[in-house]
């Protein structure tokens, strides 16, 4: 779910030394030390991956399915271990350290009960003869996975990679490691074979060759768009495949006839979820300057209220970011907005405190240049734009460089389906509320927001050729 600035797939905490430091980012204290692997390491781990392979793709559907829905009960079993590590690793509030469990639970077992339905021969009637349409594993799959979302951005796609056929190298986020370590020792503890997932504990640097290897037939990333750009054009060099999920800057439409009580409360939690490091994130609200004020008080208040602090607290709504660069990267994007003209509603401030901490913020009277209207801010700061009517909430919507979700608030539902099918540029839209991903529907976006879809179906297909067998019998 997540996108984040080119700082999240090459972080601080990646350091010229002989280790990466894990730091918890509500004490600031060390918590782990990881030592890196060589780049020999990573060559026989990928000979690991091409022979495992071979032997893999050769088992059965029902044999993978037992693995997944073994893995899913683990991770079930595991939750609040599972959710400990990330809130000591990035920061996530204990509650949605649990709630991402849950989704990969689902993830897991969607992908045990209908992995064989979707990539199952599909037969046709030719009249020269018949065919057959085979969805058949492409081999080792490399994935670079970002830090806000541990444990759901690699079972999204893993789970489907494996269900396939495919083995799997994974270069994840250095400040979540232990999350990387505990995924790989669940996979093993389910059942998979060695070789089918292996994380990868190297620099950058040590893993380029794998953009050129032959055995690897597919790249997938998720992160920024700089970064992305970067990693599909090494991939295009040697004709590999990606798959980018590359953020987002998700407008929220507030129309005449919304429902103000539902949209502030579900603003606020669509903008807090995650401490505000979430792709698909509300960051951007278009409302219709008819009810701009009153939305705006509905919403300042609901802010308010958010709670801040110790992120293995069941009352805490809003832990601390991930990193101390990135606090500061949000910092100065908020300092040039107000530099620029925008002005502040509620918060709008680091806390001086122990932990990398930003205070709830709405930010208002913005303008193209400033980073809270053009740019994505990661982490907890909302966008608040007045609009003339529907047409001009569309036009600045889709004027937007990204594309990967986006929301209506209104009473007519008919009407908002219509707007969103046929008038708004992204890949997801949500209609009066606020939901994240699901197993069963697409995940992904548009323009700068990358291109390729996960989960249901299509989340199967990505990660195979699709080949067509014609059968002459005339």
């Amino acid at each position: 779910m997540q996108s984040q600035k080119q700082t999240n797939n090459t972080p601080s905490t990646e350091s010229r030394d002989s280790h990466a430091e894990l730091i918890n980012p509500f004490t600031e204290e060390v918590i782990k030390k990881f030592e890196y692997e060589s780049q020999k390491d990573v060559e026989a781990k990928l000979d690991k991956a091409h022979e495992t392979f071979l032997s893999w793709r050769e088992t059965s559907f029902n044999e993978r399915a037992e693995i997944l829905n073994k893995f899913a009960s683990l991770l079930n079993e595991q939750a609040e271990e599972i959710a400990s590590i990330m809130t000591k690793e990035m920061g996530k509030t204990h509650k949605e350290g649990l709630a991402e469990v849950e989704l990969c639970v689902g993830i897991a077992k969607y992908c045990a009960e209908n992995g064989e339905k979707y990539l199952s021969p599909d037969e046709e009637t030719l009249e020269e003869g018949r065919a057959c349409t085979h969805y058949s594993p492409m081999g080792v799959i490399f994935s670079i996975q970002p830090w806000n979302f541990p444990f759901y951005q690699v079972i999204r796609y893993s789970a489907h990679a494996i269900m396939a056929g495919n083995t799997t190298l994974l270069r994840h986020a250095s400040n979540v490691w232990m999350s990387a370590e505990k995924l790989e020792k669940l996979y093993l503890e389910a059942g998979l074979p060695e070789g089918v997932f292996q994380h990868l504990y190297a620099k950058h640097d040590d893993i380029e060759f794998l953009y050129e290897e032959q055995r690897v037939k597919l790249v997938t990333f998720t992160g920024s768009p700089g970064t992305g750009a970067k990693v599909a054009e090494k991939a295009a060099k040697n004709l590999k495949k990606t798959i980018l999920e590359l953020g987002g800057n998700d407008a929220y439409l507030v129309l005449e006839d919304a429902d103000l009580d539902i949209a502030a409360e579900s603003a606020v939690s669509g903008r807090m979820v995650n401490n505000g490091e979430t792709c698909t994130a509300a960051k951007r609200f278009l409302v219709v300057e008819s009810i701009y004020d009153e939305f705006k008080k509905k919403f300042a208040e609901k802010m308010k209220e958010v709670q801040m602090g110790d992120p293995s607290e069941k009352t805490t709504r809003l832990g601390p970011m991930a990193r101390k660069d990135l606090i500061e990267k949000l910092d100065d994007q908020v300092q040039e907005s107000l530099d620029k003209g925008a002005t502040v509603v509620v918060g709008g401030n680091r806390e001086k405190r122990t932990g990398f901490f930003f205070q709830p913020t709405i930010l208002e009277n913005l303008e193209p240049g400033m980073p809270a209207y053009d740019d994505e801010l990661f982490g907890p700061v909302a966008s608040l734009i007045k609009v003339r009517d529907l047409d001009h909430a569309i036009e600045v919507s889709n004027a937007s460089k990204f594309g990967l979700g986006g929301g209506i608030f209104s009473k007519d539902v008919d009407k908002a389906h219509d707007i969103a099918a046929y008038k708004l540029d992204t890949g997801m839209v949500n209609i009066n509320g606020f939901t994240n991903a699901k197993p069963n529907l697409p995940f992904g976006g548009v323009k700068q927001s990358g291109y390729g879809r996960e989960h249901g179906s299509f989340g199967f297909h990505e990660y195979v050729n699709i080949k067509s067998v014609r059968i002459i019998e005339n």
